[in-house]
């Protein structure tokens, strides 16, 4: 049975997502992701004013009468969410847990992608490929979406960005929009990264809460990690400690961005104040104009 709270909040990020999708971005989407170009459809025989280079040498070799290839210009996209499933997404502040940001995230995403007539398929991960849901279009799966986000129980606690990257490399033989939404809690995945944006286009989508970067001012406070459960006791009365933990907290930040710049590979970055349709907004915004 799934507790009356969860179901409360799947209602709410299902109502909230597409009501942002079908007022906020109509149209923005379906501009800047569209299909991958065009696929194979038949031969017929050669007429007069055909392209000598859509000639089929093959099949007109095994005829005897010259033959073009016709194409199709593919309308449909496969959409693919990798998300992030890891313990330290349960963290959060003033606005929420990270994972309830990625949960929106995720549904506002499907919920455009479904309104194109895309697929959607989903790859949550931890240390570990945890599941993985086949493309499919429609409504109800959406809501699937969603649902897995909040019920499901991962096996692993940490992060391990690479693997998810290296699994949908192997699965997705066709190009495919591949969104990667995570905190980025983790070090190696460039290589990946590079190697998956080869054969699909590529966005990462980082959630972060500002809170995450600074101690509270109020002397000794105790600082655990949720993904190896490690404590540690730090004196947040002291500037000097406080201003330390900011340097390292940005330092990994930091990091984070540029390994994407290096793999030529977008980041969104979203904090759990943020608006999810203020920031895919720009983002769309961003893209079209760069095409």
């Amino acid at each position: 049975m799934i507790p009356a709270h969860i179901i409360k909040k799947i209602k709410q990020i299902h109502i909230k997502s597409r009501k942002t999708v079908n007022t906020l971005m109509a149209g923005q989407y379906r501009s800047v992701f569209k299909g991958s170009g065009i696929e194979f459809e038949e031969v017929r025989e050669y007429a007069p004013g055909d392209d000598v280079k859509s000639i089929d040498w093959n099949v007109s070799a095994r005829t005897g009468k010259v033959f073009v290839k016709l194409y199709r210009e593919e309308r449909e996209s496969i959409v693919m969410l990798l998300i992030d499933m890891s313990a330290s997404l349960n963290f959060g502040t003033h606005s929420g847990s990270k994972l309830e940001k990625v949960a929106e995230l995720a549904s506002v995403l499907a919920f455009n992608a479904i309104k194109n007539n895309d697929k959607v398929g989903m790859i949550f991960f931890t240390d570990q490929v945890e599941k993985y849901i086949p493309p499919k279009k429609g409504s109800a799966h959406i809501w699937r979406v969603i649902k897995e986000i909040f019920t499901f129980a991962p096996k692993g606690v940490g992060t391990d960005v690479a693997c998810a990257l290296d699994f949908m490399a192997k699965i997705s033989k066709k190009r495919s929009f591949a969104f990667v939404i995570s905190d980025y809690l983790c070090p190696e995945y460039e290589k990946s990264l590079r190697l998956l944006k080869r054969r699909h286009e590529v966005v990462g989508m980082r959630v972060f809460d500002d809170g995450a970067f600074q101690l509270p001012c109020a002397g000794i406070v105790r600082v655990k990690d949720f993904e190896t459960g490690e404590e540690t006791l730090m004196d947040a009365g002291s500037k000097k400690m406080r201003q330390w933990y900011t340097d390292q907290r940005q330092k990994i930040h930091t990091l984070t961005a540029s390994v994407f710049t290096k793999a030529r590979v977008d980041l969104v970055d979203i904090t759990t104040a943020d608006s999810v349709s203020d920031v895919l907004t720009r983002y769309f915004m961003l893209r079209e104009s760069r095409r």
